[in-house]
């Protein structure tokens, strides 16, 4: 099972929009030397939205290739056409990734049975092992855990992770579902609480910038080292704010370029991060010793 901190990569980008593939190879060293659990490609950090099929394809193949063995490479293949989120999956399959991230449909608005049919469709069609992803304040789309739960039973559905920050909902799907697919956070600022519930691990913005942290903070979680894990959360959360300041990844990219990781770009319809927010995200860099 994969767990622990599994960055949300970025994708590293030229200021003309052009893939930068030094930079992505620079990046999946700077996590295996930070201790980073597993590596993410192409989710909505990874700019997803805004790569064409070839382009998303060809991220996660030679992130699987920087990787070489050292993480486990989860390949982001989540869209609103059933059609095209198969096809990213095989296409994630041949390139040799470890498993797959699929959000729920977005904008199209699906109902539960919908999301049922499309996740089963999927999982039954392609051999890899895949996660669910739910996180309605992004996509106007939620998965109830009722549907979880039936998905559960699907084979090849492995994980859920739930990006919600709802607690009371996140322990209610740990105790119906912990047992036969692993839970994981994917709401940074609430994540450490889900696992001390039982989740196995956080798909993170913040490791990022902020790797050997958030691994840490994974492994005081996991462990139930309650305190521990709260005193190191305590120091990252104005990091995690500032992560979320702008839209993701427009926050995370300038950390990035700060950090000399990768160049500005980034596409549109983002744009670089707003000059009055990059004081305040400099000196929490600092503070954490991720600039000088």
């Amino acid at each position: 099972m994969i767990q622990g901190s599994l960055v949300a990569l970025a994708t590293p980008m030229f200021a003309d929009g052009a893939l930068d593939w030094d930079a992505l190879k620079k990046l999946v060293d700077f996590h295996v030397k930070q201790g980073t659990h597993g590596i993410v490609a192409v989710g909505t950090t990874g700019e997803s939205p805004t790569l064409d099929m070839d382009e998303h394809i060809e991220v996660i193949r030679r992130t699987v290739e920087y990787a070489a063995g050292r993480l486990p490479v989860i390949a982001g293949t989540g869209a609103n056409s059933t059609s095209e989120a198969l096809e990213l999956t095989e296409g994630a399959k041949k390139a040799g990734a470890d498993a797959a991230l699929l959000v729920t449909p977005y904008y199209n608005k699906p109902t539960q049975e919908g999301l049922y049919q499309h996740y089963r469709k999927i999982a039954e069609s392609v051999d890899l092992p895949q996660i669910l992803y739910n996180v309605p304040g992004r996509t106007a789309c939620d998965m109830s855990n009722d549907t979880v739960v039936r998905l559960a039973e699907v084979p090849n559905i492995v994980g859920i992770k739930d990006a919600t920050g709802d607690m009371a909902r996140g322990r209610d799907l740990i105790q119906r579902v912990g047992n036969k697919i692993a839970v994981y956070s994917g709401d940074d600022d609430t994540a450490y609480e889900l696992m001390l519930m039982g989740a196995k691990g956080n798909i993170s913005v913040t490791a990022n910038v902020a790797p050997a942290q958030m691994a840490q903070l994974c492994e005081l979680a996991m462990a139930g080292k309650a305190d521990e894990a709260r005193a190191l959360q305590e120091k990252l959360k104005p990091l995690h704010r500032l992560m979320f300041i702008e839209s993701s990844p427009i926050p995370v990219k300038w950390a990035l370029y700060e950090m000399g990781l990768i160049a500005e770009g980034i596409r549109l319809p983002l744009t670089p991060l707003a000059e009055p927010h990059r004081a305040p995200l400099r000196e929490i860099l600092k503070a954490l010793g991720a600039i000088a």
